[in-house]
């Protein structure tokens, strides 16, 4: 569910990044005196020319790759190690003379590691989670600088001059 959620936002992250790419179109004159009906002509064929060049549509949504998969969590961390350290103290603490003082001390300890790992993981499952995001809009985002690229350099070998 949690994946789930995730793609969600970051397809609308990407959604807001094309919006917000298409919202700051190009500021284009025709400077060898094109009409309107001529350069209305002219962007759509450099528009047609660079997806093709690109591969790029800037007016197809986004699509972003598949999510790091998440790791199956252990369960019970805490209880776990909690457990294996109290069979470890008990053991420790029989050779010092108190089996119940070491198997405390063991739980105590091993708990505090199961807690630990469980976090460490935790940890690592989100780093890995917004490094695949932030991949996913660098992405986007140099497709959409060389379509941008090709696109003007359509226009201006037409006549155009584009900013």
């Amino acid at each position: 569910m949690q994946r789930a959620t995730s793609l969600v936002i970051l397809l609308l992250l990407i959604a807001l990044l094309a919006g917000t790419a298409t919202a700051q179109e190009f500021m284009i004159y025709p400077a060898q005196g094109q009409s309107q009906q001529q350069m209305d002509k002219d962007k759509f064929e450099c528009y047609s020319w660079a997806k093709n060049q690109t591969g790029f549509d800037p007016m197809q949504l986004p699509q972003a790759t598949a999510p790091p998969p998440k790791k199956d969590a252990p369960k019970g961390g805490v209880v776990r190690g909690g457990a294996r350290g109290a069979a470890v103290g008990v053991v420790g603490g029989a050779i010092a003379g108190d089996a119940r003082k070491g198997a405390a001390i063991g739980a105590a300890t091993g708990g505090l590691v199961g807690g630990m790992r469980r976090q460490d993981q935790k940890r690592q499952e989100n780093q890995a989670q917004k490094q695949w995001e932030q991949e996913q809009v660098n992405a986007y985002t140099q497709k959409r600088n060389t379509y941008n690229r090709a696109y003007s350099a359509c226009l201006e070998g037409r006549g155009y001059t584009v900013r």
